[in-house]
């Protein structure tokens, strides 16, 4: 088979990311040759690759058995990173997608890919939207959507539409990241009755309320507490009625139960890499009848799956980067730096020696 060479940004050992020569298949019948232009950086989930700290790195991981610890650990080099691609189809073999067409994948920090759009999802970028904003199409904003999916079938069933976990109900956002930034707006836009988002950085909180979020100082771990004062729905029922869990730490997941109304709902959307010593399952999630669901991406709630592909998912995701796209786009993406910055980047997260760490940082390829 023909191939064509590319570069990309991979992990050659632990704490030592790296540009690759990698190579593509040549684009064939019903194939499209894609020309990255941009790529966003995932902090939590790459800086975990990079140091190894992942739980298939330490573990294993059983595809069939879907389990860790019966598997070879994963080695290195890693030779891909990322989810959030933005690109031109600079060469198509298909009428579903004319050259020129720029368009949102999830395929990694490479030069190039070699994509066929019946097989993976490819999402066309509208002209209207600001490309770096679509870097969020593919997989990060399809994630946040998923969490409200969830939050409706926990709270209404299967047949429920998107709204309907947020809708006229008390939501709090665990996280002021990228993911609860999002799915904090999300749960704005589809009417939630209020909206509060828990984070212990005062930079973030700023981050928030710059968007016209309402932001809770968790820095002591008791945001939990502001929750039941605030929403109090009569004696003995006080809290969230659901919390997006947007961070993949033990002591958000801890705020998240002790937040909840009876009965209530959390929606996890973090990756914990560590235990969770933090949750205490013998108080709030036993004595309040909680539930705890964790949506992740690669699976919406079962029943849903005809109706909400990624592709459904990324037209949610539109949406509200065309509402709210200008705020997002200068507020979450902090950094553009060259693609062939992104191992020093990454290897600087990783290390921990950035004093102030980008929100959201995009790596650009080619000049500009």
């Amino acid at each position: 088979m023909a191939e064509r060479a590319v570069r990309s940004i991979g992990v050659a050992a632990p704490g030592r990311p790296v540009l690759l020569d990698d190579t593509e298949p040549e684009p064939g019948p019903g194939q499209v040759w894609v020309a990255t232009e941009w790529s966003g950086i995932s902090a939590g989930t790459e800086v975990a690759l990079v140091r190894g700290t992942d739980p298939q790195h330490r573990l294993g991981w059983d595809p069939d058995l879907r389990a860790f610890g019966v598997g070879a650990p994963d080695g290195y080099p890693k030779r891909s990173l990322g989810y959030m691609e933005v690109g031109r189809v600079t060469e198509s073999h298909t009428d579903a997608l004319a050259v020129g067409t720029r368009v949102a994948m999830a395929y990694g920090h490479r030069t190039g890919r070699c994509a066929d759009p019946t097989r993976t999802t490819v999402i066309p970028v509208p002209d209207d939207l600001d490309p770096v904003l679509a870097i969020y199409l593919a997989q990060m904003g399809p994630i946040c959507v998923n969490g409200l999916l969830h939050a409706a079938a926990a709270l209404a069933g299967p047949e429920a539409p998107l709204d309907a976990g947020v809708r006229d109900r008390h939501v709090l956002v665990t996280g002021a990241g990228v993911i609860g930034l999002l799915s904090a707006l999300l749960a704005v836009r589809h009417g939630a009755a209020a909206v509060a988002v828990a984070e212990p950085s005062g930079e973030r909180r700023a981050v928030a309320e710059s968007l016209g979020l309402d932001a809770v100082d968790d820095a002591d771990g008791r945001a939990w507490l502001e929750a039941k004062r605030r929403w109090r729905h009569g004696p003995g029922d006080a809290g969230a009625d659901v919390v997006l869990q947007c961070r993949g730490h033990d002591v958000a997941l801890a705020t998240a139960l002790k937040a909840l109304r009876p009965r209530g709902v959390v929606v996890d959307l973090g990756f914990y890499q560590a235990g969770a010593e933090a949750v205490r399952l013998g108080e709030e999630f036993h004595h309040n009848g909680l539930a705890l669901v964790c949506a992740q991406i690669g699976r919406v709630p079962r029943g849903m799956a005809t109706a909400w592909t990624r592709t459904a998912l990324a037209a949610v995701t539109l949406d509200l980067l065309r509402d709210r796209g200008e705020q997002i786009r200068t507020t979450l993406v902090t950094d553009v730096v060259p693609f062939e910055d992104g191992p020093r980047l990454l290897a600087d997260l990783a290390g921990r020696r950035l004093t102030s760490p980008p929100l959201q940082a995009v790596l650009r390829f080619g000049p500009g």
